[in-house]
């Protein structure tokens, strides 16, 4: 429990800070009151990371209830090992994450912060009389929600979920969503500019391709 907490910790926390989500959290927090923004953003993550390490969870059960239905030609698929599966999963990622970071051009912290506030702006169209604390939080959260489905943390979620202990990721997921959503509440607009996106996703890539070397060498919940 306690290395899937640590792994999910470390590589939510990582990843999230400067990303898209990041940049929401820091423009709400600047229009509007922080314990609403905060709230929002955070129930929002943890609904995610929950979700997630569901998702993960039947991604593990489905095989095993299938199982006695296999073909013999793909009874192979029984000997198939979760870790392994998690650790080409891992690699996949860091590798893809280094590649992108090798293509980022100096504008694209620029562009993700533009992206975020469009994305703020859209929703703020849609959310008419919006200065309650009530209706601040329900944007928050629904703006986050929706720009963290199909984010890469949510994938790294639910890998992490598949190959190690279902509570410790769920618990070091929502640790780590808590703590980047509180730096950028807090902080986000001093720290936003000197966030490095380029920076980010390269620590993003080496901690997966981590993940996929750890996954393999001790490999089992």
């Amino acid at each position: 429990m306690l290395e899937a907490f640590t792994a999910a910790l470390s590589l939510i926390t990582a990843s999230e800070i400067g990303d898209k989500t990041f940049f929401m959290a820091v423009i709400l927090a600047s229009r509007y009151p922080r314990k609403p923004v905060f709230l929002g953003v955070v129930t929002a993550l943890a609904a995610m990371t929950i979700l997630s390490v569901w998702i993960g969870q039947l991604i593990v059960l489905l095989p095993k209830l299938f199982s006695q239905y296999l073909p013999p030609s793909l009874s192979f698929l029984n000997q198939i090992s979760i870790d392994r599966v998690a650790a080409l999963l891992f690699l996949i990622f860091g590798i893809k994450l280094l590649y992108s970071a090798r293509e980022m051009s100096a504008q694209t912290d620029v562009e993700v912060m533009a992206e975020a506030e469009e994305a703020v702006e859209d929703s703020e169209r849609k959310f008419k009389q919006r200065h309650t604390a009530w209706k601040i939080f329900i944007e928050s959260c629904v703006l986050t929600f929706v720009a963290e489905w199909g984010d890469r943390t949510q994938f790294a979620t639910i890998t992490l979920a598949a190959s190690k202990d279902a509570i410790g990721v769920m618990l070091g997921g929502i640790v780590g969503h808590t703590i980047c959503a509180l730096i950028a509440v807090i902080g986000g607009r001093a720290i936003a500019s000197h966030i490095s996106e380029r920076t980010i996703t390269i620590i993003g890539g080496i901690l997966f391709i981590i993940l996929a070397i750890v996954s393999i060498a001790f490999g089992g919940k």
